[in-house]
């Protein structure tokens, strides 16, 4: 039976509170942006000695919660296809339901136009546009894992040292014609440059597909999910445990690429949300 002692300073409640939620007082969470490709952050409550973690929902997905300086806050990821305006998170707190409606407001996003010099990457054959459906629908099925974890480290790393080429939202033209938006984040390297985790996790699926080519998916646990593309090679499998920093690949232009590069996505609650927005440097969030 855990016994437990209630300490009047605030310092010893603070550390009480991170014990008995299994996490650190503070989570280091994502910087808030409720906008279409963000992350909404909604406070549900104080944390005390008898509380339990919370359970949230937008729609019927699951969604993270954390605790942050003795309260628990939901960490919403907010897909770019979001239209603005009011949305209600369902929360259920100790058998308590409640609903939590939050406000989405615009962002624009600039435009980016890039020249393929094969076309087929733009063009599809009937053959390849089967595999792409297919893909999709694999790639869809991975964006709604959810895997149950005590916590989930959000103060994340880059994956790799380079140039920061591409920004997530961009409206993107290829070869004149418009596509899906850029809902990643590209980092120009050369060949063969290592890419590691930006956050403990497990290695949720290895894959080689048709647009993102050789691709590593992450899950760091409570809908928490990294994506690399584009990669030469990759050093992990299906089921390992990654720590944070970890060489799980090196960079390359596999699948739909002008150039060697990074492209790094990073899933919440099934939504693409910007990974800029996770980032700690020097101990400040990009």
């Amino acid at each position: 039976m855990r016994r437990i002692v209630t300490i009047a300073t605030s310092s010893c409640a603070t550390l009480l509170i991170a014990l008995l939620t299994g996490s650190s007082a503070h989570a280091a969470l994502p910087t808030a942006a409720s906008v279409p490709g963000g992350v909404a952050l909604i406070v549900l409550g104080p944390i005390s000695a008898s509380s339990t973690r919370p359970l949230a929902w937008l729609g019927e997905q699951r969604v993270l919660v954390a605790a942050e300086d003795a309260q628990w806050v939901a960490v919403v990821g907010l897909d770019l296809a979001t239209t603005p305006g009011t949305y209600e998170l369902r929360v259920d707190i100790a058998g308590e339901w409640q609903r939590h409606p939050f406000s989405v407001v615009n962002k624009d996003y600039p435009a980016q136009r890039i020249t393929m010099k094969d076309s087929s990457k733009v063009q599809l054959s009937a053959s390849d546009l089967t595999r792409v459906e297919e893909e999709l629908a694999t790639i869809q099925r991975l964006k709604r894992h959810w895997r149950e974890a005590t916590e989930t480290d959000l103060a994340f790393v880059l994956p790799a040292q380079g140039r920061r080429s591409g920004r997530f939202g961009v409206r993107r033209f290829f070869n004149g014609e418009p596509r899906s938006a850029h809902a990643g984040f590209d980092i120009a390297v050369a060949r063969g440059a290592t890419v590691k985790a930006n956050a403990q996790g497990q290695v949720l699926a290895v894959d080689d597909y048709f647009f993102n080519g050789k691709t590593v998916f992450v899950d760091h646990g409570n809908g928490l999910i990294s994506m690399y593309c584009h990669l030469d090679s990759t050093a992990v499998q299906p089921g390992e445990t990654v720590s944070k920093g970890q060489r799980i690949g090196a960079a390359g232009m596999t699948g739909r690429a002008t150039g060697p590069h990074l492209h790094w996505s990073v899933i919440l609650n099934g939504a693409m949300v910007n990974p800029e927005l996770f980032v700690v440097e020097s101990g400040k969030k990009s």
